[in-house]
């Protein structure tokens, strides 16, 4: 099938030179972790254990009777040490569970899936089983799994598609374990594919990744199903999900739907590898994959870390900084968040963190009306008029314009000549939209 492009987007220079070709490395067990008790887009959690409470590594420790919401576990084995208010590299600060280290390395897990078991067993079974281990989208929105694999009544999803793109300039983390555990990708794409009842598994990479491509089409061609890797060009953001979907299978998810209006599911490569990890060790999501960059440190690197690991130790375990950051972002500099704290434990939707003192300020100037953000919106949308409209608080005409299809990739913003802020104003104009829904239009 012919791949296809979408109108818009941009080719910024990727920065992926300093880690690309360095292998996952483990960061040892830490001394103490904090676990805030929101880590996925949903509701939050309620701690199950308290303070001075023994804990194995993969334990359960909160929860919440909430369909949109997934599970935390123990990174480590040790003792609560309490529950507290801490940074979040999102919500500011949070409560958080505080675990301390007892060296024990105890392990609780659930029981292994045999890879000839995956097609006999019910869909949903898998989806009940990808929610105790608390799995979450990877690539950094956190959404939980089991909630995209299970089709509301009347939907049916004859494609599962695995995001490998990695269009995100900097990071590398997804690509490593494209290279490095192609297998444990393959088997949770299997477990994913039979949760959701997808019939065929799309495997979108980037064609400047061809190294994962090689790993990723010699893993499948062992493997029963229906699979396909495509190549696909490199530009921003052609890891959007709708994006994707759009250049593989040339599907338009309609405005306000999502990939399961159009008979797709969509997940992140590493998803798809930790689902693999706990499929065959049992093991639940406690660790993730995340690349540490950026031109002030002395290391830059692909980290396999603990949830709940502070970044200034990641900082320390690479050798420590070369000079002082003017920027900290949690994820790449297009769509992460800038951090006012190096103390930010890391979370199931850190995908990396870029540190850079290299930081180019721009000065804001009235809109010169030159159109750059309308021709490479990919969403078709006029963001410097959304912009307008968030700035002087006219959200219902925000609305009317379709501010709530912006997937804040951020390229408006990149890309104005007068250093307007557009992609914060829209985010801004959004949470306002949503926030006066809620409360019936008020």
């Amino acid at each position: 099938m012919k791949t296809l492009s979408f109108r818009g987007g941009i080719h910024p220079p990727t920065f992926k030179e300093k880690t690309q070709e360095q292998p996952i490395r483990s960061f040892p067990q830490p001394e103490k972790v904090y676990l805030p008790l929101l880590q996925h887009t949903g509701a939050p959690l309620e701690p199950l254990v308290k303070k001075g409470d023994k804990v194995k590594r993969g334990q359960k420790v909160a929860d919440v009777h909430a369909f949109v919401a997934a599970p935390l576990h123990a990174s480590i084995a040790g003792t609560v040490a309490g529950q507290q208010d801490y940074p979040h590299p999102v919500r500011g600060t949070f409560s958080c569970l505080v675990i301390e280290n007892d060296g024990t390395n105890e392990e609780e897990k659930a029981e292994p899936i045999q890879e000839n078991e995956i097609e006999s067993k019910e869909p949903g079974f898998f989806r009940d089983w990808i929610r105790e281990g608390g799995m979450v989208g990877l690539g950094g929105a956190a959404f939980p799994t089991h909630v995209k694999v299970t089709p509301p009544e009347g939907k049916t999803i004859d494609t599962l598609i695995l995001n490998g793109a990695e269009c995100e300039p900097y990071l590398t983390s997804d690509h490593r374990v494209m290279v490095e555990r192609s297998k444990l990708v393959v088997l949770g794409a299997r477990i994913l594919c039979r949760a959701c009842g997808a019939k065929k598994i799309l495997i979108g990479i980037e064609n400047n990744k061809p190294e994962s491509i090689a790993a990723m089409r010699e893993a499948v061609s062992v493997v029963p199903g229906e699979w396909e890797i495509r190549s696909l060009p490199a530009k921003y953001p052609q890891g959007s999900e709708k994006h994707l979907i759009l250049s593989l299978l040339g599907r338009a998810v309609p405005p306000g739907g999502l990939p399961l209006d159009v008979g797709v599911v969509v997940s992140n490569v590493q998803t798809a590898a930790y689902i693999g990890r706990m499929a065959q060790t049992g093991l639940p999501l406690v660790d993730r994959v995340l690349t540490l960059t950026g031109d002030c440190l002395v290391s830059p690197a692909n980290l396999e870390v603990p949830l709940g690991v502070r970044l200034m130790e990641l900082v320390e375990f690479c050798g420590g900084l070369s000079s002082e950051p003017r920027k900290i972002i949690m994820g790449g500099p297009m769509t992460g968040i800038a951090q006012v704290t190096m103390e930010i434990p890391v979370i199931k939707g850190t995908s990396g963190f870029v540190l850079t003192c290299d930081l180019y300020e721009k000065h804001e100037y009235p809109c010169i009306r030159c159109g750059r953000c309308v021709t490479t919106c990919p969403m078709h949308l006029v963001p410097s008029d959304l912009a307008k409209f968030s700035e002087f608080r006219d959200f219902d005409q925000a609305r009317d314009w379709y501010a709530l299809d912006c997937i804040e990739c951020g390229i408006c913003a990149y890309g104005c000549p007068s250093g307007i802020p557009l992609t914060q104003h829209i985010k801004y104009a959004k949470a306002e939209i949503i926030r006066r829904s809620r409360k019936g239009g008020k």
